[in-house]
């Protein structure tokens, strides 16, 4: 067993990175508030039991135990020091379990097991990794430009935001590809529908437009206009049908012949390697075979029938996950909190008081997110209700993102009736069976601002 009492390490060994548009990794780790942050993309589909216990094991040994999942589904191991971070490197490596490096090649977490997806979508994820690996230094890419090959399915990728974007779609010749730009499948701009031999190729010519732009490039920069005429795509083309959002992984699903999937979710984002040990090993013995990290802030369970999945399910929520869709705490999206720097609100005890005092706004109809800051790193996309810490209190962004202007304020010690008097606006005002997102939809930002810095 490796141990993070090793001596000392050589500082140079290990480059720490500040900066928000790098990518902590176990080579270039990020230094946070609570120490030095990695986050880890699993090569394969998964990891088995023992796999995700060796990670949690050594994440408890060379850090803090806190393990998170991130909104994207990646692995985050917390408070490392250039000390343990080597032996943390050791420890995977030991265990034998492959990090994916370079560009975030995403595809949705039950790729290949899904029976309803349109098409699987690794070997085409797959043929993009070979072949982008293989540009080399012929490429100098952004650290965080992603690319989603989206194969469809109940837990596809329509809600995460991407530079690229491959998306299946039934075709009366076979499943073509619409391949897109920039945001999620609703607000991607398309550039061409396309069979999968002609994938690789546009998406090397894109990245190579990105390479000359400079190294900061992103694909929302490039002219989707333009991209369409030299693909000789023409304006009809196709959108992607069906939900944008997926249904959060928490819960039993079942899949016909393919089997059952338990899903559970990490309060608040944030798990410790104790309690993920010990239902890992509960899980294993009930026959779970396969851990698939999920968006956002999940995991799915493989391997277990209708009836172990059951009892798989009341063990996690002894462990304090999230076991079912209705629990409110799947929809509210905190940031580290305190554990970064730039943080001035503790959003899991922010979070903690949103459900004891405004179980109203969290009927599953909207997502609260409480951000330590105005970079707003749960949730870049516009939320209905956003409280960000403030230097003096707390600010409230109504319908959009954690960084624009402020609809109202309130001080530190009345933010508890502020969440008070917003759980009362929806409360009097909702219409049988209307949703909290529609009722304060409603209402508006005038009437919401008033009750949050009045109530």
């Amino acid at each position: 067993m490796t141990s993070c009492a090793a001596p000392r390490a050589d500082r140079s060994a290990t480059g720490t990175s500040m900066r928000r548009g790098s990518c902590p990794s176990l080579a270039a780790p990020m230094q946070t508030g609570d120490g030095l942050l990695v986050r880890l993309r699993p090569a394969g589909d998964g990891l088995t039991p023992a796999e995700m216990r060796a990670i949690a094991g050594a994440a408890a040994r060379c850090g803090s135990g806190v393990i998170e999942v991130t909104a994207r589904g990646n692995l985050q191991i917390r408070g490392l020091t250039p000390e343990s971070v080597p032996a943390l490197a050791e420890a995977i490596g030991a265990a034998e379990i492959a990090i994916a490096e370079g560009v975030a090649i995403e595809t949705p977490p039950l790729a290949g097991f899904d029976p309803d997806e349109i098409a699987d979508p690794r070997p085409l994820a797959r043929a993009l990794r070979v072949a982008i690996s293989g540009a080399g230094e012929a490429l100098r890419l952004a650290p965080k430009l992603s690319i989603v090959v989206d194969g469809g399915g109940r837990f596809h990728l329509g809600s995460l935001t991407a530079d690229l974007r491959v998306s299946a779609l039934a075709h009366e010749g076979g499943v073509r590809w619409l391949f897109s730009l920039g945001g999620t499948a609703r607000s991607a701009k398309p550039v061409a529908l396309l069979e999968s031999k002609d994938i690789v190729p546009m998406v090397l010519e894109i990245l190579g437009d990105l390479t000359a732009r400079g190294p900061a490039s992103r694909a929302r920069e490039l002219d989707a206009d333009l991209l369409r005429q030299r693909a000789a795509a023409g304006d009809a083309l196709p959108r992607v049908d069906g939900p944008v959002f997926s249904p959060p992984p928490a819960g039993i699903h079942h899949f016909g012949g393919a089997g059952t999937v338990l899903g559970i979710g990490l309060a608040f984002a944030q798990t410790d390697a104790g309690s993920l040990v010990a239902f890992l090993r509960q899980a294993e013995e009930l026959g779970a075979n396969e851990i698939r990290l999920a968006p956002p802030h999940g995991l799915f369970v493989l391997g277990l029938s209708g009836e172990t999945a059951a009892v798989a399910q009341r063990l996690a929520s002894a462990h304090g996950f999230l076991v079912a869709s209705g629990d409110p705490r799947n929809h509210i999206a905190t940031c580290a909190g305190l554990a970064c720097a730039s943080a001035r609100m503790d959003t899991k005890a922010m979070a903690r008081l949103l459900l004891e005092a405004a179980p109203d706004l969290l009927d599953g109809s909207a997502t609260v997110h409480l951000s330590g800051c105005p970079k707003g790193c749960a949730s870049p996309t516009a939320s209905p209700l956003t409280l960000v810490g403030a230097p003096s209190g707390y600010a409230l962004v109504v319908n959009g993102t954690a960084s624009v202007a402020p609809s109202a304020y309130r001080d530190e010690n009345g933010i508890g009736s502020a969440f008070g008097a917003l759980n009362a606006l929806v409360r009097e005002n909702k219409d049988a069976g209307e949703s909290a997102l529609s009722c304060l939809t409603r209402l508006g930002t005038a009437r919401i601002a008033a009750a949050f810095e009045q109530g």
